[in-house]
């Protein structure tokens, strides 16, 4: 059985409503599977999505939709790796789902 998460797109409302993400550099850490990077990806300017999970950031790339690539990088690393290898400059950050 397939189970989808927010069919009623009920946490990319309150997203929307949270930030604009408008020409903004977006980092979202603990993207997994980038499940909700799809859905804001398109209004932001260029998205770094992380995560440690091998398979996630594997699934995230082969599932990115053609008018996505070159707005978002997936990268398979922590937020502490990311941090201490170069220091990010981004105009917000989300966290969904990492706690």
């Amino acid at each position: 059985m397939t189970v989808r998460v927010d069919p009623e797109n009920n946490e990319t409302r309150a997203l929307f409503a949270a930030a604009d993400l408008g020409g903004r550099r977006v980092l979202e850490i603990g993207c997994g599977t980038g499940r909700l990077t799809r859905r804001y990806a398109g209004r932001a300017a260029h998205v770094t999505a992380v995560d440690p999970w091998a398979d996630g950031i594997a699934r995230a790339k082969t599932r990115l939709p053609a008018e996505l690539e070159g707005r978002v990088e997936f990268r398979q690393i922590s937020f502490s790796d990311l941090v201490s290898s170069q220091p990010p400059s981004y105009d917000i950050v989300i966290l969904a789902h990492s706690l």
